[in-house]
């Protein structure tokens, strides 16, 4: 075996090694990401994620932004008895609508911007995706305030597909190599023997 065979070789076990001891252990992690970000990607169309409603008066003046967080805080409460803690209110001025997410459940508001009315009511399945995707489930679960989970879940996570990338590049490539210098024709110096 010529020394840059040997070599190659060499840095191969290497890379094998990185990438198994990297693969496995984040296997789980992997597979939870993947198919996470997949079932994002398609949201709207597997409907995970609530069709926006539009209101059918126009013209006229909004309802002011207090009334409609009192209205959705009451209706948590009374029809849904549920936390009525609000994470946060979209408003959709060219539908018509204010959509209300809850910061300790995943139902999802929407209100008529004009007369207050609840056109829907549903679970945002997909923001329960998104947590799990990102990790901040973990933080939510467990009550932590500062991503401490999520930053550490997504910087291993991060970290190790940036590794398995690498690896996974010279587990191709340095195969590649060693045949074309094995390849019949090409000289390769034996050992101690100065390159041509």
């Amino acid at each position: 075996m010529s020394r840059e065979t040997e070599h190659l070789a060499r840095h191969t076990r290497f890379y094998r090694r990185l990438h198994k001891w990297v693969a496995v252990p984040l296997l789980l992690f992997m597979l939870l990401v993947a198919s996470t970000g997949l079932l994002l990607g398609w949201k709207k169309q597997l409907e995970l994620l609530p069709p926006t409603q539009s209101t059918k008066e126009r013209g006229g003046a909004w309802i002011s932004l207090d009334s409609l967080q009192a209205l959705a805080i009451r209706f948590a409460q009374d029809s849904l008895q549920l936390s009525s803690t609000i994470d946060r209110i979209d408003i959709r001025p060219r539908k018509g609508i204010a959509k209300v997410r809850f910061a300790e459940h995943f139902t999802e508001l929407q209100l008529d911007g004009y007369s207050g009315a609840i056109l829907s009511v549903e679970p945002r399945n997909s923001d329960l995706l998104e947590m799990i995707h990102d990790g901040s489930i973990l933080d939510w679960l467990l009550g932590l305030q500062h991503d401490q989970l999520k930053l550490l879940y997504t910087s291993l996570l991060s970290v190790g597909l940036l590794l398995l990338t690498i690896s996974g590049f010279w587990l191709w490539y340095n195969p590649r190599q060693i045949r074309r210098y094995k390849a019949p024709g090409r000289h390769t110096p034996k050992r101690g023997q100065p390159a041509a």
